[in-house]
């Protein structure tokens, strides 16, 4: 036993798959933009974001592994790791977002296959040039083991149930994400920051617009 535990501790799982991205720049800014959606989402909460991160998930076999372009480990410690070994962490993804292409329609329903057999409970792919997608957005949710396709509502929004979240498609075909109860659309740490001070400046034009027109109605009491 204790020489099988010694085997096992000298399995090194290794950080790169030694394949290249080979992606272009706009799937990979998406790949960008939607972890930092999600980071900004679950930035109070106890919540695991990753995305182009080597996921093992069969202890010593480090030829059996998965690489989610985008995922969430909800109630989950937060922090930087160098790969995700499903055995040690107990928890696999609740959601994973795969930015998906013509070049990596093959590859992705492998990774499909491996989403289920680890129990992902809700995956999403996101074709953004739309060039073999259609629609450009599908969403799967497994159910006795097998993925269900989510049927789009009314709005042609895709309800995650994991991210209490509908997932849709703005007019020029761009990810949008809106809270399920309130609409609001989820922003990065940057837009919210934007956001912020777009705010602040309004209200500080209307201050002054207010003063302005006190001003006036002064001026012409005295008169």
């Amino acid at each position: 036993m204790a020489s099988e535990i010694k085997a096992l501790e000298q399995i090194e799982y290794p950080e790169r798959d030694g394949r290249p991205m080979g992606e272009t720049d706009l799937h990979r800014d998406w790949m960008i933009r939607l972890i930092r959606l999600l980071q900004f989402r679950y930035r109070d909460q106890r919540a695991y974001v990753s995305g182009d991160l080597l996921l093992y998930y069969v202890e010593g076999n480090p030829k059996v592994c998965v690489v989610p372009d985008v995922f969430l480990v909800k109630d989950h410690p937060p922090g930087r790791r160098r790969v995700y070994k499903l055995w040690e962490e107990g928890q696999s993804p609740h959601v994973v977002i795969e930015v998906t292409s013509l070049k990596t329609r093959k590859a992705d329903v492998l990774k499909l296959r491996k989403f289920r057999e680890i129990g992902v409970a809700e995956v999403f792919l996101y074709d953004p040039t739309g060039d073999y997608l259609k629609p450009p957005l599908h969403g799967y949710r497994l159910i006795d083991g097998e993925y269900v396709t989510i049927e789009p509502n009314s709005e042609g929004r895709i309800r995650s149930v994991e991210l209490h979240a509908e997932l849709g498609l703005e007019d020029d075909g761009s990810l949008a994400i809106h809270d399920a109860d309130s609409g609001e659309r989820w922003m990065t740490a940057e837009e919210a920051a934007d956001a912020e001070r777009e705010a602040a400046e309004a209200r500080s034009l209307d201050l002054e617009a207010e003063v302005q027109r006190l001003r006036r109605r002064l001026e012409e009491l005295d008169n």
